[in-house]
């Protein structure tokens, strides 16, 4: 069971959340970016080789050709977004838990803060979905070195006056797809972790820095354990040309398995693990931090 070190807040949950995202964008988006161009790279014509051989290829080849700066491509967008998308989120499951208990002082059970989590990845798909389709288009128009898109907004202005909305949109289904079962994951694993790391008789505002990294990193660590599947289906979908995929999901899936099998499913396996730790870490001990200065600045704040 969860010990319940204070009263829910879904309002300081929003604003320490957003704090947490901008923390994980800074730490996470060069092992992201690698991610992306993993997942995305075509398989080699005859005689020709693979553009990257793994991760550490990748980093190196990104970092010789493009420098740190090509490490950080396509951040912009993550960085306008994950703000209100991570202050959603962690809305999303401070409601979430709310919603659950009768009264201030109830525990939750895991499975009621895996379902808690769950709502959290409703609240952010809105706002995931277009920026994750930029992103992942500005990721891999830097390794292919054709330049179609001068930046996130003007990405976006060319996407929309293609297919208006839907093609901003695009991958919307698989972002939830993903989302929803990860985010239920994410969560409760790091109440789980805070519980067994917290001291008999003491509460889960007392956990040490490391304590905290600890478990903020393997709560990203199993998030990403349930989400690669569906994250290789939407990144390939969302940077798909136009029509290639006339019946979504199914289409992607099939390819994928028919010319790569089972384990292309798990492409970027490595930079989404080596990402997942400390990005996380660094997300839930800003989402902390910021909970603290909250409640001291506004200790009745709902």
């Amino acid at each position: 069971m969860a010990k319940q070190a204070q009263p829910i807040s879904p309002g300081k949950n929003f604003f320490a959340g957003g704090f947490g995202g901008v923390c994980l964008v800074f730490a996470g988006h060069p092992l992201d970016t690698i991610k992306v161009r993993l997942q995305t790279q075509t398989l080699p014509k005859p005689g020709e080789s693979l553009m990257y051989t793994g991760t550490i290829d990748c980093f190196r080849k990104t970092l010789a050709k493009e420098g740190m700066k090509g490490l950080y491509k396509g951040m912009a967008a993550p960085i306008i977004g994950v703000t209100p998308m991570f202050a959603v989120c962690f809305f999303g499951f401070g409601l979430g838990k709310k919603l659950q208990q009768k009264t201030p002082d109830d525990i939750l059970t895991y499975p009621q803060l895996f379902a808690a989590g769950m709502l959290s990845g409703v609240f952010t798909t809105a706002i995931m979905a277009p920026g994750e389709r930029i992103k992942c288009l500005l990721q891999i128009q830097a390794a292919s070195g054709e330049v179609k898109y001068a930046g996130p907004m003007d990405c976006m202005k060319q996407l929309y006056k293609q297919n208006g909305i839907r093609g901003i949109y695009k991958g919307t289904a698989l972002t939830l797809m993903r989302d929803l079962p990860a985010s239920g994951m994410y969560f409760m694993t790091y109440e789980w972790l805070k519980n067994l790391l917290t001291p008999a008789g003491k509460s889960h505002n007392e956990l040490s820095v490391p304590s905290i990294l600890f478990a903020g990193g393997m709560a990203g660590v199993f998030n990403w354990a349930v989400a690669i599947p569906p994250d290789v289906l939407k990144s390939r979908f969302q940077t798909a040309a136009e029509g290639k995929y006339p019946n979504g999901v199914r289409d992607v899936l099939r390819e994928l398995i028919r010319e790569e099998g089972m384990a292309s499913l798990y492409k970027g396996f490595t930079a989404v693990m080596l990402r997942a730790f400390p990005a996380n870490a660094a997300c839930f001990l800003g989402f902390e931090c910021a909970m603290k200065f909250l409640n001291w600045l506004a200790p009745s704040f709902e």
